[in-house]
């Protein structure tokens, strides 16, 4: 069974931010792309830029912590000012530590039950 941990995170664009969140993602992909446990992390946006998505994928629960400990001590306070969450589904089996940071954005956690991954 794979250790890896990955989740999509949905959003909506706060009136008036959108220029903010777009220089925003561009800090958090590069600052991302540093963290050797990183694996995925991508960002999707509605035609009517109203609707963001943001699927992330890491190694294991370890680099999960590291991204958000990163995450908190960098960008969270800017990101909710430029996003509202509205939905987290979180997808392996993190570990309790990855479960208490994540629940605050509400999230909704589905094992694994087959396939595989790269």
């Amino acid at each position: 069974m794979s250790a890896t941990i990955s989740w999509n995170l949905q959003l909506v664009v706060q009136d008036g931010k959108l220029d903010d969140a777009r220089a925003l993602m561009d800090e958090m992909v590069e600052a991302t792309a540093q963290e050797a446990g990183a694996r995925g992390y991508e960002w999707f946006i509605s035609s009517d830029d109203q609707t963001c998505h943001i699927c992330e994928r890491y190694v294991d629960s370890d680099a999960t912590l590291e991204h958000l400990g990163n995450f908190g001590a960098n960008f969270a306070e800017r990101f909710l000012q430029c996003f509202t969450p509205t939905a987290l589904y979180v997808y392996g089996e993190p570990s309790d530590d990855v479960r208490a940071a994540l629940d605050g954005f509400g999230a909704v956690y589905l094992g694994n039950m087959g396939g595989f991954a790269p």
